[in-house]
């Protein structure tokens, strides 16, 4: 149960979830009474194959990464969760289209809003708005899901590597970009030394300059004319 922070849970989720009004007052507070808000620091995993059925989560500040990982422990990174983003991909014990594990780790500090997910199995079998938002938020992370695979099958890293660069650096306004090679790697599911090697290509060209922890982008047109080649 939400009772600790200072917000209107109904405003709230009014403005997040389309369905909002499409459930009565009973169910509204019902929904409320059965979500509760979850605080987990950077790096910090919110759900793994070995973990809880957690149920449906919603970011309220923060970030957080979607994630698949090989028997070798190799991860490829399928989206990223921002605020006001929802997951359905933690609600396999109620969905069973969802056959493969994800993991999901926060990538900033982040607090979450989860609902529970016996309350939404019995919500959505009521509901069918809430089933159809349940089903459209899945389809639409599995279409994020086949576009990654699309980029790592179909695409040569130093495409990949210079589409991830220009998209940063237009999503975060700067021209520099805050990150670590095996971030990068984790990202594009490659190799950090495959990572290493492209960023010091693209140094020698003039595309990037690299420091410790970061990356900082000096010809931008250059990536984009890479990616888009």
């Amino acid at each position: 149960m939400v009772t600790s922070m200072d917000i209107d849970f109904h405003q709230y989720y009014n403005e997040i979830y389309p369905f909002w009004n499409r459930i009565s007052e009973r169910q509204k507070e019902e929904y409320i009474q059965n979500s509760y808000s979850a605080k987990y620091t950077k790096g910090q995993f919110v759900h793994n194959s070995l973990g809880q059925c957690l149920g449906m989560l919603t970011v309220y500040e923060g970030q957080l990464r979607v994630y698949i990982q090989s028997e070798n422990g190799k991860e490829i990174t399928l989206y990223r969760l921002d605020e006001g983003d929802t997951c359905t991909l933690s609600t396999s014990c109620i969905m069973e289209e969802i056959t493969f594990d994800v993991f999901i780790e926060a990538t900033k500090d982040s607090t979450l809003f989860i609902t529970n997910s016996s309350y939404l199995n019995y919500l959505s079998e009521d509901n069918v708005y809430v089933q159809n938002f349940i089903y459209k938020q899945t389809t639409e992370k599995f279409s994020n899901v086949m576009w990654s695979m699309q980029q790592i099958l179909f695409l040569s890293f130093d495409k990949r590597l210079a589409s991830y660069l220009h998209d940063e650096m237009i999503k975060t306004n700067n021209n520099s970009i805050s990150t670590t090679h095996d971030e990068i790697a984790k990202e594009l599911g490659s190799a950090r030394e495959v990572v290493s090697r492209m960023l010091k290509y693209f140094q020698k060209e003039g595309y990037v300059t690299l420091e410790r922890g970061k990356i900082i982008i000096l010809d931008k047109d250059a990536l984009r004319k890479i990616a888009l080649s």
